[in-house]
């Protein structure tokens, strides 16, 4: 089915008595999750893209929070150093993916090829169009030896973006996480939805789907994520005959 953010529901919320229940449910089976790769020496890697300031980091800490540290990376995506640029964009990334039984996170990923590098003109039209079959590649290459992938979409409306960039602003502990690059970025607001849109019409696939999610209420966004990360774990362990049910 055609994933589009123009179809995301971003008025949803959770009530926050049910949040906490939620979240310390699913902390556990993510553990639960974790020890199951491990037993079975497979290795699970998320990617997370979207709008600044869409809680990306949010959701990753509490993916994380109770996971055993010894199991698993993130890894927050930049621009290319110099060094890196002598490489294929894509060498970076298998450098930093996880060992089977261990999980790996992306914070920013290989989609900058068709996201940022795209807007802002820092790959070629040819470098960002051929991208869609080579990222396919890279990705099928992973799942069919022993790799989940899954990739979430955060999203948030300009408003709620306006209204978090504000908050982050005015409060000495979270002025860190706002840059000009976040301002310069929101004037192009449109055009990345436009660009996110076709990589998912191109990049959907299932062994490695997109998982679009309503950013607007963070409490909803997180628990969110946490579903679909198990769910999907389940799914892919029972393709090749194997329970979590058993850990």
């Amino acid at each position: 089915m055609m994933k589009r953010i123009e179809e995301l529901q971003l008025e949803i919320t959770i009530d926050k008595k049910v949040y906490k229940k939620e979240l310390e449910k699913l902390q556990y089976e993510m553990l639960t999750i974790q020890k199951f790769l491990f037993k079975n020496k497979i290795g699970l890697i998320l990617a997370f893209e979207g709008m600044d300031a869409a809680g990306k980091g949010g959701a990753i800490k509490r993916v994380t929070e109770t996971l055993d540290p010894r199991g698993f990376s993130v890894h927050p995506i930049a621009a290319p150093e110099a060094h890196e640029k002598r490489y294929h964009y894509l060498q970076r990334f298998w450098r930093k993916l996880p060992q089977h039984g261990q999980i790996g996170i992306f914070d920013r990923s290989w989609y900058g090829r068709v996201l940022v590098e795209r807007v802002e003109g820092f790959a070629k039209n040819d470098e960002w169009a051929r991208a869609y079959d080579e990222i396919n590649a890279f990705e099928k290459t992973l799942t069919d030896e022993r790799y989940i992938v899954i990739k979430f979409w955060l999203h948030v409306d300009k408003e709620e973006q306006l209204a978090r960039f504000k908050e982050r602003q005015n409060n000495p502990l979270k002025a860190w996480k706002l840059t000009q690059e976040d301002w310069r970025n929101r004037e192009k607001f449109d055009e990345y939805v436009v660009c996110a849109n076709e990589m998912f019409k191109k990049t959907d696939t299932i062994n490695a789907p997109w998982i679009l999610v309503s950013g607007n209420n963070k409490q909803y966004a997180r628990i969110k994520v946490l579903r679909e990360t198990i769910n999907h774990v389940k799914q892919a362990a029972g393709q090749i005959g194997l329970s979590i049910a058993d850990f």
